[in-house]
């Protein structure tokens, strides 16, 4: 194996890293042995000189130093070949029904910087760091050998790559790109826009969720909220609700959520209204002084882009989670069942439970949770690394 350089870590800094989180901040750097080249592969040891591992460096970053591995491994064809093919293991074993899952889940499967999503047989690669970009053929060598699929394509057309000193690309990587990509979850049909649509094509974490709600909808009025392309709107109708209404403000995305509804044979359940979700709920969770809002649906679903994306903005955001729970709420008959989900990682489950309760308080409603929801077992959580957690929710019961 060649001669790495060494990053030396500031006193105190190793033992996140000992944990297993892959992170190493410019901060924690106290110096190197010998110059490195941004991508390059270095190992790092803390003050005392104790081999912690090896990884990407990128001096560019304010994460200096992803960790890959802690041995003292040469990161090849072969090492992707192996980190790859254990997390296809892990989705085999964890998710076996699923044929479009999220493959790679960058720090989830210890491959930071690399996200590879599976829509049907086409895969859709994103690398977000230096070292992984740099890489990306031999990753396309590798995924072609493990899954054969029909096509390979990159969507980094992510803002964050500015932060690696990566432009935004996208295109073929391998394979011819299909004109129009579709996708099969829990056995209902979505369209799919794979070279222009959201993340690489769509939101692949709420798999699961999708069905755990629909099991409250038989027979019952159900209100979408945040539809997008009718995820949680599809597979309540398909389970017998008598009748969907689902919003978003996006155009473009409910026109996809009409076709989808008429490919799986439940668009006579289904009403999608464009609309913006706040005032819709605020001129109908509201009522004229010594008037109350008579509640019109049984089972009311919030699934809002993330409301934050920065420690700042956290105050705002509770105040926006905790009004449209206080409008929703209002809305919901006696009985009814309340999903409700937060993406975003700075909020945490203890403090959006906490919002949701304030907000049952304040619309004089007693609530019981009845469901915790997570994301999809194909977006792994590490307990060590905070960051693979973000995706929380709670089916709640209204019980007066």
């Amino acid at each position: 194996m060649e001669q790495l350089a060494t990053v030396l870590l500031r006193p105190g800094e190793a033992e996140r890293l000992v944990a297993g989180h892959p992170w190493i901040y410019a901060g924690s750097v106290q110096r190197l042995t010998q110059p490195a080249k941004d991508g390059d592969v270095v190992q790092v040891k803390d003050s005392r000189q104790r081999f912690l591992g090896v990884g990407f460096y990128n001096s560019k970053s304010k994460i200096n130093v992803r960790m890959l591995d802690p041995e003292r491994v040469a990161i090849d064809e072969a090492f992707f070949t192996t980190r790859i093919s254990e997390a296809i293991a892990h989705r085999k074993k964890q998710f076996p029904q699923a044929t479009s899952f999220r493959v790679v889940n960058a720090e989830s499967d210890f491959l930071s910087g690399l996200i590879v999503d599976k829509y049907e047989d086409v895969l859709v690669v994103q690398t977000s760091s230096l070292g992984m970009d740099q890489r990306l053929q031999t990753i396309v060598r590798v995924l072609q050998k493990l899954l054969s699929p029909r096509a390979i394509l990159e969507r980094n057309d992510i803002g964050s790559r500015k932060f690696e000193g990566l432009e935004e690309r996208r295109g073929v990587l391998a394979g011819e790109a299909p004109e129009k990509g579709s996708m099969r979850l829990n056995g209902l049909e979505f369209e799919v826009d794979l070279m222009g649509g959201h993340k690489t094509g769509y939101y692949l974490d709420q798999q699961v969720n999708y069905e755990m709600v629909a099991q409250y909808t038989p027979g019952m009025s159900v209100l979408d909220c945040f539809t997008f392309q009718g995820g949680f709107a599809l597979h309540a109708a398909r389970a017998g609700a008598a009748r969907v209404h689902a919003l978003d403000q996006s155009e473009d995305a409910l026109a996809v959520a009409k076709r989808n509804a008429e490919r799986n044979g439940v668009a006579d359940r289904c009403v999608f209204e464009t609309v913006n979700v706040f005032d819709w709920l605020k001129q109908h969770g509201s009522a004229a002084p010594n008037e109350r809002v008579i509640p019109r649906f049984d089972v009311i679903i919030l699934d809002p882009p993330s409301f934050t994306r920065t420690r700042s903005a956290i105050g705002d955001a509770l105040r926006g989670y905790k009004e449209i729970h206080l409008r929703a709420l209002k809305l919901l008959k006696r009985g009814g069942t309340l999903s409700t989900f937060c993406c975003s990682h700075h909020i945490d489950a203890v403090k959006f439970q906490e919002v949701i309760l304030e907000a049952a308080f304040d619309a004089r409603r007693l609530v019981r949770r009845i469901a915790t929801h997570t994301q999809s077992p194909d977006h792994p959580i590490v307990p060590a690394i905070p960051e693979t957690e973000y995706l929380k929710g709670f089916s709640f019961e209204v019980v007066r």
